[in-house]
């Protein structure tokens, strides 16, 4: 753990073997999530771009970051000011996930003008009622709180909700082994509907429609996903259009793309980087 002023958050940063990268990426996983979630997303970039260091950020009251208050996407953003100024520089390209997405466009509001790319991964920049997959899982949460008497038995419940296998085991790993209890979660669903009720009700448009100076970003739509819907995705093209600085990349999977189809996110990623 590296800890930056006043807030400690847990930082893994990767780099190609032998490399001495000379750029920067943040990397901001989703609500329940945590950097490790994006490790092999992250390993396979900077093999591929070794001239890149990626670093995989646990958001606060993720993975092995601290549960701080308050929960609030302007909270996590101006939580990556510390993250940057410990790291001794602007990152060069700040990719974020779902509620990571949200919390990178509040982050480039109030960053200074660099230049810089933004990678929002199926995520939507306005608000709206909250519904969608993430939403649902709170459901699970409360349903299946636990103790269990494995990470197995923790997927399974998930997966008996109607989630994908896959969805199911990345969402186990948050559960961590209590020596009295066995397998618990190490997510507060409270502190979760928080996070989330607050990304439903963030708007940062005006980040996409009038984009930071030399700043470009990017929003990749996954086919099988509602959160970016039509709407949005007519918005950003026209915002594209008008500014040269947007753009929508669609891509095949649902809402977890880093492991429902990490080949073809990769792929996207190295073509632009």
């Amino acid at each position: 753990m590296i800890r930056y002023g006043v807030t400690p958050l847990h930082l893994d940063t990767l780099t190609a073997p032998g490399a001495t990268p000379t750029r920067g990426m943040l990397l901001l996983h989703g609500i329940y999530g945590a950097g490790r979630n994006w490790r092999t997303v992250a390993r396979r970039l900077v093999n591929a771009r070794p001239g890149w260091a990626v670093t995989l950020v646990d958001l606060r009251a993720h993975g092995r970051s601290p549960r701080l208050a308050p929960h609030t996407i302007e909270a996590c953003a101006a939580d990556l000011t510390g993250v940057e100024a410990g790291l001794g520089a602007p990152a060069d390209a700040v990719l974020g996930h779902s509620f990571g997405g949200k919390v990178a466009l509040v982050h480039a509001r109030h960053c200074s003008p660099v230049p810089r790319r933004y990678w929002i991964i199926d995520s939507s920049p306005g608000t709206g009622r909250p519904a969608g997959g993430a939403w649902r899982m709170l459901g699970v949460l409360r349903r299946h709180p636990g103790p269990f008497a494995s990470r197995a038995e923790a997927a399974a419940a998930v997966e008996d909700e109607g989630y994908s296998p896959l969805v199911a085991a990345w969402m186990a790993s948050n559960v961590r082994r209590d020596g009295v209890e066995g397998w618990v979660w190490g997510l507060d669903p409270d502190e979760m509907e928080g996070y989330l009720r607050d990304y439903f009700g963030t708007d940062a448009w005006d980040v996409v429609e009038e984009p930071p100076e030399g700043a470009t970003i990017h929003f990749v739509k996954a086919s099988a996903s509602s959160v970016l819907g039509d709407a949005d995705a007519k918005r950003i093209r026209a915002v594209g259009r008008r500014t040269g600085r947007v753009f929508l990349h669609e891509v095949e999977g649902g809402h977890w793309l880093n492991t429902e189809n990490p080949a073809a996110l990769h792929e996207l990623l190295v073509a632009s980087l």
